[in-house]
């Protein structure tokens, strides 16, 4: 439709988050007036997410935060993605794209209040879109936030309390509504280039816009969007001189490989050590580990002399164990992956009578990714449905030729850096269609469409070596020869007697063998939706306040989902790599009516009542009412209170499982003096889905006050709380290893009286927790002032969200608060759960010259898993003393200045320096998002970033 110029002013009033938002020249909505001249005009009537009912004013019941293309461009973000994840709502449990080596590679998710993506709900122009095919930690279903076309975006509406009641499930926390442009005219070009300061991780963007036909007079509008989008990678290496960002190797901070945080390589304790570049072996007897390239092995009956570490590394050395010591971290890591993706949208808008108009949108997205990790060490241990898979056990033959100990079978730790780092290759394709019609009929607002959505994912892995080839071509017992001839043609193919050279001897391996040890591996995922929906939305009587309006609706959707495990992980073949696979679809019928009551003219009511039916779970009422009462011009009270749910997905409840990662301590074997199992190292986790899961169930309330004292200055304060039932989780690691649901390796024990060995896996499922209450507020506050004749205007605003309370109950009454700690790190890359996230913004505007200015800060965390954990802080220096320094990460503080110049009326320049200050993530040792830093300090561990750019309208 034609923009008005109420809408266009709306979107100035909604101007919110971390970009700094221009208010020049609107005033709020509580003190807006009217023109004279204007007067006798109808008002026109927009509507606002979270609710189906169109209104004249921009603020509602519910807190709604709106970034709109300005914002964007401020921010100088170069993708929507980005943008979100900086802001204040957004916290634990997003998915950023740089994690290269978690469950959901290549795409980029957020949390909203820290309640997991997939309790947040993201639209397109107000209807669904289909999950990321890949579910984030193999369990939530969340939308890839890359799907987004960043020039075709029109505005962006979060909606920050629940709002099932209008959309259903998966709103638990609120939504993001992302308005993509409906009515555009004319062609725009725009292009820019960035590197930072190290001259790499280049970002290049180029994006063609072009709109044809004006609704008025052609009756009908096509609008096509194309947009290319190209990132390189940046390794770990490539940061050698930002202190700790990027190391595996923390001993210049304080720490020991007894952390396992020292250099890859170590000898720990006894019976345990880390795997060396040119391997570590143990004595059969002693079961002391001693480095092959260590001429003083005790027992060596063959000494091998190329082995020696320095001929292998220059990393600084001095492992009391004899290791030899590497940072694989960061030599093969990354901070960045590499991505290219390329995003189509188009819409055609036909008018066909006065009343009635069509419309079709079609989206497509494709996008390819490759990620780089650490090569494969080959004793890391894997689970699958059928339970965990030790690998300790891996061992040079007695008549290995490399084994120092020839002529005794002797257990290696081996980091195979002759197969190469192991890699991950995304290829994503997303597609989306809606056609609809929208109009007036008998004195209704209608719109009804078709939508179809669809995600498919392939998945190619290489250098992850496969179990049962690796121990065959180690240690070629007749079993292990037998288990590999039979699963693998390519081993069967190779000569007999053939072994795996190690180390100094690897060059004498064949092209062949490697084939056989490390083939290319591969799985794919794919979502669907299918959906239709009415609405329609029309006055229907008038109270004191104005008219009464009211909304009806029904939807019906299919949905489809499925994960195929990753070659050979199904009966746990491929050493170090987790399993993971879903399966599964539903029918979702839903009905819903709204209404907004004007009772008087200061007083508003709104109320909404949804009903869905699952074809799975069942059925669910969700209802929610809110209030806005005005006692003045300048002052606006609000509150809401709504139930909501979010049903099981495919991954929680359909066919399949889990195994994968997570840190853990051991408090068992610590209690018995084994040092290296008293701070937390990687473990697996095995998890089953649960039929018998519950939906997740919430009830959701707000109350705020929004402040306008002057005409260019709003205020506003809401306090909320979202409460949680039946939660859906994993079972708390370390709740399950204090149940005993472990499974144990006793031929890793120490010599330690009663050790019963290491843990290989923790055996968990799915459950309904008992709660979780998560408590807070939002303030936001901005400004405009007019600095005179010739200095032009300067805008400000603030926004900052603060937890209180982020608690979470086990069904035993066990209860946790994770709020400014560390935990829970059983969501996303163990990020942690800050207490405070700012932003902060201001623009001068001195025509043709626009410069904007953004802050970002993070509140430190505490480094425990939750408050008052009774073990104490997660993580130690080698001298025993908390770390870092106070058990507490330090807090996080981002400068970024963007600059836009006129050079014509048509032609604009603009240029973005991130991270002005340069300044350092700081140390975080217990993530597994990134190595040593937060990935929530992401622009730290990159730098300072630089990009220019260009944009002309023809």
């Amino acid at each position: 439709m034609k923009e008005t110029v109420l809408s266009r002013s709306m979107r100035v009033i909604f101007a919110g988050g971390a970009a700094g938002i221009s208010l020049l020249t609107a005033l709020p909505a509580q003190a807006q007036a009217v023109p004279p001249a204007e007067s006798q005009r109808p008002v026109a009537r927009v509507e606002i997410t979270g609710s189906n009912i169109r209104r004249a004013q921009a603020e509602t019941a519910s807190a709604v935060q709106t970034l709109n293309r300005a914002d964007i461009e401020k921010s100088g973000r170069t993708t929507v993605a980005e943008l979100l994840q900086t802001l204040a709502v957004d916290n634990q449990g997003s998915v950023p794209t740089s994690f290269g080596n978690g469950f959901a590679q290549g795409a980029s998710g957020i949390s909203l209040r820290g309640l997991g993506s997939a309790s947040t709900l993201v639209l397109i122009n107000g209807r669904r879109v289909a999950p990321y095919g890949l579910a984030d930690d193999g369990q939530k279903v969340f939308t890839d936030l890359n799907i987004i076309p960043t020039e075709a975006v029109e505005r962006i509406e979060i909606l920050k309390d629940g709002a099932s009641a209008i959309y259903g499930s998966d709103a638990i926390a609120g939504v993001v509504n992302v308005i993509l442009r409906r009515d555009f005219q004319g062609t725009t070009a725009r292009a820019s280039y960035g590197k930072s300061k190290y001259w790499d991780g280049r970002d290049a963007r180029l994006s063609i816009t072009h709109g044809i036909g004006n609704l008025d007079t052609d009756r009908y509008n096509a609008l096509f969007s194309f947009e290319f989008g190209g990132r390189r990678e940046v390794f770990n290496r490539d940061r050698d001189d930002r202190e700790q960002v990027g190391r595996g190797d923390l001993r210049p901070w304080g720490f020991s490989a007894l952390e396992g945080l020292g250099g890859t390589g170590a000898i720990t304790t006894n019976n345990a050590a880390g795997s060396a570049i040119n391997g570590n072996v143990r004595n059969p007897t002693t079961l002391d580990y001693y480095n092959r390239g260590n001429p003083a092995g005790l027992g060596f009956t063959r000494p091998f002399p190329a082995a020696a570490c320095r001929n292998f590394t220059s990393h600084p050395q001095g492992d009391p164990g004899g290791g030899c010591l590497i940072d694989a971290d960061q030599s093969y890591e990354q901070i960045q992956p590499r991505q290219n993706s390329y995003n189509l949208f188009t819409r055609g808008t036909f008018q066909f009578t006065p009343q009635m108009q069509g419309y079709v949108e079609a989206n497509y997205y494709w996008t390819e990714s490759e990620s780089s990790g650490t090569p494969s060490g080959i004793n890391a241990n894997v689970g699958h449905p059928g339970g965990p898979v030790s690998n300790a056990g891996a061992a040079l033959g007695a008549a290995h030729p490399d084994n120092p100990y020839f002529g005794t079978a002797a257990r290696l730790r081996y980091l195979a850096t002759d197969v190469g780092p192991r890699t991950s290759s995304i290829n994503s394709k997303f597609g989306r269609l809606v056609v609809g019609v929208k109009g007036t009929m008998y004195d209704w607002d209608i719109d009804s469409a078709l939508l179809f959505s669809g995600n498919k994912v392939y998945n190619k892995r290489r250098n992850y070596l496969q179990r049962d080839v690796a121990f065959a071509l180690l240690n070629p017992t007749p079993a292990n020869v037998a288990v590999a001839t039979a699963r693998s043609p390519a081993y069967a193919a190779l000569p007999p007697g053939t072994v795996w050279r190690i180390a100094e001897n690897a060059g004498l391996n064949s092209p062949a063998l490697y084939a056989a040890l490390s083939p290319v591996i591969s799985n794919d995922a794919e979502t669907r939706i299918s959906q239709i929906d009415f609405r329609a939305t029309r006055e229907i009587g008038q109270l004191p306040g104005g008219p009464i309006g009211m909304a009806a609706g029904a939807e019906f959707r299919h949905e489809r989902t499925e994960l195929a495990p990753t070659t050979g992980t199904e009966m746990g073949n491929i050493i170090g790599l987790g399993y993971s696979a879903y399966s599964g679809r539903r029918d979702a019928t839903a009905l819903y009516a709204e209404v907004l009551a004007p009772v008087i003219k200061q007083v508003e009511v709104s109320g909404a009542l949804r009903y869905d039916h699952f074809s799975d779970v069942g059925n669910s009422w969700t209802p929610k009412v809110g209030v806005k009462w005005n006692p003045t011009r300048q002052l606006a009270l609000r509150s809401t209170f709504a139930k909501g749910f979010r049903a099981p997905s495919s991954a929680e409840n359909g066919v399949g499982g889990l195994a994968a990662f997570s840190t853990a301590a051991d408090p068992l074997r610590c209690s018995l003096g084994v040092a290296s199992a008293c701070d937390a190292t990687s473990i697996a986790i095995i998890t089953s889905p649960n039929p018998a899961l519950s939906p997740e169930r919430s009830k959701n309330w707000s109350a705020g006050v929004i402040w306008d004292p002057t005409a260019r200055t709003s205020i506003s304060l809401d306090y909320w709380q979202i409460k949680r039932k039946n939660e859906i989780n994993q079972q708390q690691t370390d709740a399950a290893i204090a149940a005993g649901q472990v499974s144990r390796d006793p031929s890793t024990a120490t010599t330690i009286p009663g050790d019963p060995g290491a843990i290989t896996a923790v055996l968990a499922r799915y459950v309904n927790s008992a709660q979780t209450k998560v408590r807070g507020v939002d303030v936001d506050a901005r400004t405009a002032f007019n600095l005179g004749t010739g200095r032009g205007t300067l805008a400000m605003d603030a926004k900052w969200t603060h937890l209180f309370k982020w608690i979470r109950t086990e069904q035993d009454g066990n209860e946790r608060d994770f709020a400014g700690t560390h935990g829970n790190c059983d969501v996303t890359n163990c990020i942690g759960t800050p207490d405070d996230r700012v932003n902060l913004g201001a623009t001068w505007d001195l025509a043709p010259l626009r410069v904007s200015a953004t802050l970002n800060y993070r509140a430190p965390i505490k480094n425990t898993l939750f408050n008052d954990d009774p073990e104490g802080c997660a993580i130690h220096f080698a001298n025993g003393q908390d770390a870092p320094n106070g058990c507490e990460i330090a807090s996080f503080t981002t400068f970024d200045v963007t600059a836009r110049y006129n050079l014509t009326a048509r032609t604009e320049l603009f240029g973005t320096i991130q991270n002005l200050f340069d300044k350092v993530a700081p140390l975080d040792p217990l993530t597994y998002g990134a190595q040593s830093y937060n990935p929530l300090d992401y622009s730290g561990a990159m730098g300072r970033f630089f990009s220019v750019g260009l944009r002309h309208r023809f």
